[in-house]
């Protein structure tokens, strides 16, 4: 890696969420190994350059917020698609044509689901549940919150004080981040609450911690209810 220590932290803050992003595209079924695979080397990369390096450490005051934050954002993720929200079936069928991707028709399931136990084993079902929860939930931090919100601020991001809100860097991170996700609207309010929770509390463990316990609690959602669309 260079000796450049700017270049050093924006490759580390990148490179593990550039090879999550790339590693998607391995051939063969997107189950059980090659996600393990993309965990693995998310891990691997994650703690090999250490982009939490610079960073105040994760402060007890902040875990229950962090958990406020990443029950509610799990609940606004799933309520939409739940037996709650069929009361209001039209306004359900435009959420589900509008507000996740693509747009302009309803999504399909996919079958068999390539996460299912049944289908993967519960071996690798679990790598899938504790991959999303804790791999890349805190790469996805560290890139989004860590870098870009600062990057687009300033392109010397380290010196960008996380505490400190700017208007457009915040709304532009939290919608690119939304697109990110086929839920791109709850995805765009998740990346609202995160950015909130970091700026807040200067404390970006704080939003990895909250994001890994919304995709936690998705999984188990998932796991429990059969919803492997989520997944």
């Amino acid at each position: 890696m260079s000796r450049d220590p700017r270049l050093q932290d924006m490759l580390a803050h990148v490179v593990p969420f550039a090879a999550w992003l790339a590693l998607i595209y391995l051939p063969g079924s997107p189950s059980g190994w090659t996600y393990a695979v993309r965990a693995a080397a998310g891990l691997i990369l994650f703690l090999g350059l250490r982009p939490w390096r610079g960073y105040a450490p994760l402060r007890a005051r902040n875990l229950v917020p962090a958990a406020w934050v990443g029950v509610l954002v799990f609940a606004v993720w799933v309520l939409p698609e739940t037996g709650w929200a069929a009361r209001w079936p039209a306004l359900q069928e435009f959420y589900l044509k509008y507000a996740v991707l693509p747009w302009g028709r309803l999504p399909e399931a996919v079958s068999p689901p390539p996460y299912a136990p049944e289908t993967c084993g519960w071996p690798l079902a679990i790598v899938r549940l504790l991959g999303s929860a804790f791999v890349i939930s805190f790469i996805e931090e560290f890139f989004w919150r860590g870098f870009i919100y600062r990057w687009i601020t300033a392109r010397d991001f380290r010196s960008v004080d996380l505490g400190v809100f700017v208007r457009n860097a915040f709304f532009i991170t939290a919608l690119l981040f939304g697109l990110e996700h086929d839920r791109w609207l709850v995805g765009v309010l998740a990346g609202l609450a995160y950015g909130a929770l970091a700026v807040k509390t200067r404390d970006l463990w704080a939003a990895g911690m909250a994001h890994a316990i919304t995709n936690f609690l998705l999984g188990l959602y998932v796991l429990a209810a059969g919803h492997y669309g989520f997944w």
